[in-house]
């Protein structure tokens, strides 16, 4: 099993990254969609807590920052029909502390904020993680705490493509305030559309 992986940034696409260790291996690890956004530029130094996924026609290395990440996605990808890849959608939009939060709030719809998860699907993956976390004696998160760190991760984003917090900031808390559903990767294209067209204006 491989567990971390640590090295150099290669390359990295709209759902992975592909990371040289120090012995020339090059590995390719598919990660939440925050991650994605904070990564350095190509060279830079990173490192990841891994999870393989076997299936019957492949086999993919899923990478996140925290053990707590890895450990909520290994919880996931245990339930009822929901794979690898599903579970990393969940990890896109949801923290693991938000998850604990949706527990605490007994808030099974926010779920379906995940593209491809409906109502009755966001109910079953509901009740069985409620199950596993309690099982497991782990703490949920308090009612009513701040949800997510979309704001954050776009942020940081928008800060790795060149974007000053100054002039991101009042047109990300728009685009937030209009489209609250909006995850980190909707958010951040929401918010490179609409930074275009403000530096478009300017030029104009």
């Amino acid at each position: 099993m491989i567990a971390y992986v640590e090295g150099r940034l290669a390359q990295f696409t709209v759902n992975s990254a592909v990371v040289i260790t120090a012995y020339g291996v090059g590995y390719e690890l598919f990660l939440p969609a925050h991650t994605l956004c904070r990564l350095p530029s190509p060279g830079g130094q990173v490192c990841f807590y891994t999870s393989l996924a076997v299936r019957e026609d492949a086999q993919e290395l899923f990478g996140f920052e925290t053990w707590d990440e890895r450990q909520t996605f290994l919880k996931l990808t245990g339930l009822t029909k929901v794979g690898a890849r599903t579970a990393l959608a969940i990890l896109s939009v949801f923290r693991p502390d938000d998850l604990r939060r949706l527990v605490a709030e007994n808030d099974p719809d926010a779920l379906t904020r995940v593209s491809g998860i409906g109502k009755k699907t966001a109910q079953r993956i509901f009740l069985e993680m409620k199950d596993k976390i309690e099982a497991a004696g782990l703490p949920t998160a308090t009612p009513g705490a701040k949800p997510g760190g979309i704001f954050r991760d776009v942020l940081s984003g928008l800060e790795g493509l060149g974007y000053s917090e100054a002039e991101s900031t009042p047109i990300l808390k728009k685009i937030l305030e209009d489209e609250p559903d909006l995850d980190v990767s909707g958010a951040l294209r929401a918010a490179l559309r609409a930074m275009a067209r403000v530096r478009q204006g300017e030029t104009a």
